[in-house]
């Protein structure tokens, strides 16, 4: 019998450090999802899931979409409930599922994926649930300042790091105060949120 609430993004090691980007520059995950090389360094978390469940299942690449998308929240990984959308195209605005700005049926599959997350059952880690978010955000319609934290923050999701609640907060009034270019010479959360404060701020 297959595992309920299946982990996902567990089957590649996580590197130790945030490390430049050889294509963008940035350290790896900034240049999400333009740069072909950060792209491909964070969805092989996810590719991997999938080429697991299309051995498992002995499914068609092109027909297992559908059986991830049709099945009961929990059956299969996140990471693969994340590609399937990527595969199978909004019915009402034929973009990537649950990217569509404006797009209601995009936000009812966007709405829906967010269920396994808070499932009792569901052994997901903070971190596994804020890489998520990440790629979710960066993939879709997001405010600017919203976007721009998960940008910055990726590079260090991808390590395992997490930012503390008081972090993230601090992280957010630097990017309200326009201090994204600061924020990514900062190195980790730590250092992002230790920033001083504008002279118009303290």
């Amino acid at each position: 019998m297959a595992q309920p609430y299946p982990p996902g993004a567990r089957l590649l090691t996580r590197p130790d450090t945030a490390a430049p980007c050889p294509s963008c520059g940035g350290l790896v995950g900034r240049g999400y999802p333009t740069c072909l090389t950060c792209a491909d360094r964070v969805d092989a978390y996810w590719l991997a899931d999938w080429a697991a469940q299309l051995a498992i299942t002995g499914a068609a690449e092109d027909e297992l979409p559908a059986l991830v998308l049709a099945a009961p929240t929990g059956e299969y990984p996140w990471t693969c409930t994340d590609w399937a959308m990527r595969q199978a195209p909004c019915v009402v605005c034929r973009g990537e599922l649950g990217t569509g700005p404006g797009c209601a049926a995009c936000a009812k599959a966007d709405q829906a994926r967010w269920a396994w997350d808070f499932a009792p059952e569901a052994d997901m880690t903070p971190n596994e649930h804020a890489l998520r978010l990440a790629v979710a955000a960066l993939r879709g319609p997001a405010r600017d300042n919203v976007a721009t934290y998960w940008r910055l923050s990726l590079p260090y999701l991808l390590t395992g790091e997490l930012p503390t609640p008081a972090q993230a907060g601090r992280i957010r009034i630097h990017l309200l105060a326009g201090r994204a270019d600061d924020l990514a010479e900062a190195d980790g959360f730590a250092g992002m949120a230790a920033l001083t404060d504008l002279p118009w701020r303290a």
